[in-house]
């Protein structure tokens, strides 16, 4: 069962994928004007590249991880989550849904979200998801969309980006990641402003050898599980906010 809902799965993504990744190409290439080659088409290209050697994968997880969680809740499989993306453009960011449905958002003195390993709102099945990422695999689409890339900074919820401060907007100046410069070198477990200069930071050395080193370094990450959660001293700041 879980190996034809894999392969409908992937059928699936196939589909949507062929449809706009022509159009995302296209688009890259008329508005793309200034930066080194990689910059302006390389990483565009790596990024379709990736993302449609991922998609087999990508669809016998999902298949099965929806299994999982219908079991678990009877709950809607996806969480679409609306992220601020290149430029300041919000768009919907796809994730496996890993907390109990209508959970409400909890945020951190610094303005941050919430996410520690103790959280009440995650589910059994997304305690585990969490844990090994695969909740962020869907979003393997959104970089076939041309919403994300494979490598950049993590996108962040619209009242976060008004937290901004200093330079910090400028990592709004490239593509949202699935994995990042920040997210491998400190993940949750450094500051939220902490991670967003080490954003800006690859922001300004983006290059094909940074993105493979961080590519690369990301399945040691998530093997090792390092810095998926907030530590201990900051997840007692956390209180009840709006919902996401």
């Amino acid at each position: 069962m879980s190996g034809r809902a894999g392969r409908v799965v992937t059928g699936v993504l196939l589909a949507i994928a062929a449809s706009s990744t022509v159009v995302a190409v296209f688009d890259q290439l008329k508005t793309q004007t200034k930066g080194t080659f990689y910059q302006r088409f390389g990483k565009r290209a790596c990024d379709v590249a990736v993302s449609l050697v991922a998609l087999p994968f990508v669809g016998a997880v999902t298949a099965a991880c929806g299994l999982a969680i219908k079991a678990e809740d009877g709950g809607p499989v996806f969480y679409n989550a609306e992220r601020v993306g290149m430029g300041g453009e919000e768009f919907i960011m796809y994730k496996l849904r890993s907390m109990k449905v209508n959970a409400p958002d909890l945020v951190m003195e610094d303005g941050s979200t919430y996410n520690g390993a103790d959280d009440p709102r995650m589910t059994r099945v997304g305690r585990i998801m969490r844990k090994t990422s695969v909740d962020e695999l869907p979003q393997f689409l959104n970089v076939l969309k041309g919403d994300m890339s494979v490598v950049g900074p993590r996108p962040d919820l619209k009242r976060e980006t008004e937290l901004y401060e200093g330079e910090e907007s400028r990592k709004l100046t490239v593509k949202p990641g699935i994995t990042g410069y920040a997210a491998v070198y400190g993940r949750n477990s450094l500051p939220w402003h902490d991670r967003l200069a080490l954003d800006v930071y690859y922001v300004d050395h983006m290059s094909f050898p940074l993105d493979a080193s961080v590519f690369a370094r990301t399945f040691s990450t998530v093997f090792l599980q390092e810095g998926i959660y907030v530590q201990d001293e900051q997840e007692s700041r956390g209180q009840d906010g709006a919902v996401s």
